[in-house]
């Protein structure tokens, strides 16, 4: 068996840096963490073992109680930074450069008069960091849920991991049921999301079978499984090497790798280990 990687995979920058931030960090047992800083397994636990508190992100209305606060890569609302500063909370701010550049392009939108329609899932931490500051707006994640909305401007931006292709039938779709309307598209989906969707695409012509290697809760991962099940390609989803079962590779003679953008290095390197020592048997 044949083990091709994606081209692009694996970890973004936005991830990295901010594991990088909290590995200079000296007492731990002072910070509590505003929420999963990244949806990996692996990672959180390696946070856990260090002694960072640790906020469920079903929580994040409550106040910590540690002194510092650790704002994770998905960001939060500038409303929510403020009841945290004025308890008295230092903020340790690891929110990814492009998710701030999404709430920036929601708010000029919103400040400008315009009906912000935010392309994405309304339960993902990401969308209600920006929407906390909106006064009007929409949530959508596919066609069928857009409406006629009462503007006759409508701004439009797009949680930084949405796949392309289904953010383009949404844009379509808002255009066609609101024909009056001046509608502004301001593109938010970030650039690591976009090589890691190509590269699939490219890394599916030539497999039979895909692993994505990634948490049960990351969207863009998911939608990385959900790409190879669109495009009729066998997908085993897992977080780690040891969930690897040989027998699933039985009569196929390729398999693609790819990963999550806050998978480990190390991680995925594991993986392909595991795939190789397979392939060899």
């Amino acid at each position: 068996m044949k083990v091709i990687t994606a081209a692009a995979t694996g970890m973004c920058f936005g991830v990295r840096d901010a594991l990088v931030t909290l590995s200079d960090i000296e007492q731990p047992q002072s910070v509590a963490i505003y929420g999963e800083l990244v949806h990996n397994e692996v990672v959180l636990h390696q946070l856990q073992t260090r002694g960072f508190q640790q906020v469920a992100e079903t929580e994040r209305t409550s106040i910590p109680a540690a002194p510092q606060i650790v704002i994770t890569a998905h960001g939060i609302s500038n409303r929510r930074r403020h009841e945290l500063t004025a308890a008295g909370k230092t903020l340790i701010d690891t929110t990814c450069p492009l998710v701030t550049r999404l709430h920036r392009a929601a708010r000029e939108l919103s400040d400008s008069g315009a009906f912000v329609v935010v392309i994405g899932r309304a339960d993902h931490v990401e969308v209600q960091g920006v929407t906390d500051d909106l006064e009007s707006f929409a949530v959508v994640r596919s066609v069928d849920e857009v409406g006629t909305y009462p503007a006759t401007r409508i701004g439009v931006v797009c949680q930084t991991t949405f796949p392309t292709t289904d953010a383009a039938a949404i844009r379509q779709q808002i255009a066609t049921c609101n024909p009056t309307a001046t509608i502004q598209w301001t593109d938010t989906i970030c650039q690591p999301t976009k090589d890691r969707q190509q590269a699939l695409n490219e890394l599916l012509d030539q497999v039979q079978a895909v692993v994505v290697v990634g948490g049960r809760q990351s969207h863009n991962t998911l939608r990385l499984v959900n790409t190879c099940r669109q495009r009729g390609v066998a997908v085993f989803h897992i977080e780690q090497s040891t969930e690897l079962d040989p027998h699933w590779f039985d009569g196929i003679a390729t398999v693609g790798l790819t990963a999550g953008t806050s998978t480990l290095p190390e991680t995925l390197q594991q993986v392909h280990d595991r795939l190789t020592a397979i392939a060899s048997h």
